[in-house]
């Protein structure tokens, strides 16, 4: 009796396009739960070369695969150059490599989880940095988050003010035992003249613009 009355209050064809809505609703609740269930993307990576040198001031994640308990992430190199690392405690890190700094936690956890697998990745770089003194917008430390020149350095400052001796700005360089004074004449640089000058700065530089 009830197939009867539902045929003559509807036609075959609309409940079946209600069957297929809610079908379609209970897909897309079963795809949207999966999705909410499924684990957040991880955090991407600073973006270094092999070579990359460790500094203080650098966040990194330490991986021990299937160890969970003996992985950290966002760990933050102290100025000591140290980490703290489960199970291994204190690291000297400032100066290695990541796989240099691999190769070192998978030994010295070797005692407590034989043939660990350990993965150092660089989250974030901090501690290449170069320093901005005088006439400028902004001094003070400026973070080298890839390889710069001068030119590039002032823009990231801010540029050079009206007070500026544009033709009498160096870059102060440690090296070795002393330091020197290497000459950026801004004005020629600017009209492409004497481009040379525009040398690659490297971390621990200070560019000086005097006023």
């Amino acid at each position: 009796m009830m197939r009867i009355i539902y045929s003559r209050l509807a036609p075959r064809g609309m409940w079946c396009g209600v069957f297929a809505f809610f079908i379609t609703c209970g897909v897309g609740a079963f795809a949207q739960g999966n999705r909410a269930a499924s684990p957040p993307a991880a955090q991407s990576a600073a973006t270094v070369p092999p070579e990359y040198r460790i500094g203080a001031g650098d966040v990194l994640e330490v991986d021990v695969w299937k160890e969970p308990e003996a992985s950290t992430q966002g760990v933050v190199v102290r100025a000591d150059g140290k980490i703290t690392v489960p199970l291994v405690k204190e690291v000297e890190v400032a100066g290695l490599t990541t796989g240099e700094l691999e190769k070192i936690l998978e030994q010295r956890l070797a005692k407590f989880i034989p043939a660990a697998e350990v993965t150092v990745v660089v989250r974030e770089v901090n501690s290449k940095k170069v320093y901005m003194i005088g006439a400028v917008r902004r001094t003070g430390p400026i973070k080298l988050d890839y390889p710069m020149t001068i030119l590039q350095v002032l823009a990231e400052a801010g540029g050079v003010t009206d007070f500026a001796k544009k033709t009498k700005i160096y870059v102060l360089r440690h090296q070795g035992d002393k330091d020197i004074r290497i000459p950026f004449n801004y004005s020629q640089v600017i009209k492409g003249e004497h481009i040379e000058q525009n040398i690659r700065v490297l971390p621990g530089d200070t560019i000086v613009v005097p006023q």
